[in-house]
């Protein structure tokens, strides 16, 4: 089953318009943003390796993934149920519960990665 490219083309546009929307309405999105720009910009200037590229990589893409699956959540959430609902707020938290898991292994990576490289900078 192939997919006209007209089709493919349009799914991505839906899918560049999901990341948008998620930049406007979510701070945390744009918090990521930045952590993300400045997290390629250290590794680029301290020259990390491929393998670290590829944890740095990895936990970059958790998070983001995380975050727009939470975001995701907390719209149809909202939809579902505009009152309050006891399980609605749980559903909320646990995917922002699950962002901040991600966001925690991140920083354990980044530690990792990033923690020798600067502990030798200082040392020299």
């Amino acid at each position: 089953m192939s997919l006209h490219p007209n089709t493919r083309i349009q799914s991505f546009r839906y899918a560049f318009r999901g990341i948008g929307a998620m930049l406007q309405t979510e701070s945390n999105a744009r918090i990521h943003a930045i952590a993300t720009i400045a997290v390629i910009a250290v590794g680029f200037m301290i020259g990390i390796s491929r393998i670290e590229w590829l944890a740095i990589t990895l936990s970059i893409t958790a998070v983001w993934c995380a975050e727009g699956f939470n975001t995701a959540i907390e719209f149809v959430c909202d939809v579902v149920s505009p009152d309050y609902h006891p399980k609605v707020e749980q559903a909320k938290d646990i995917a922002a519960g699950t962002v901040l898991i991600a966001a925690i292994g991140a920083g354990v990576v980044g530690v990792l990665v990033f923690g020798r490289h600067l502990l030798a900078l200082i040392a020299s």
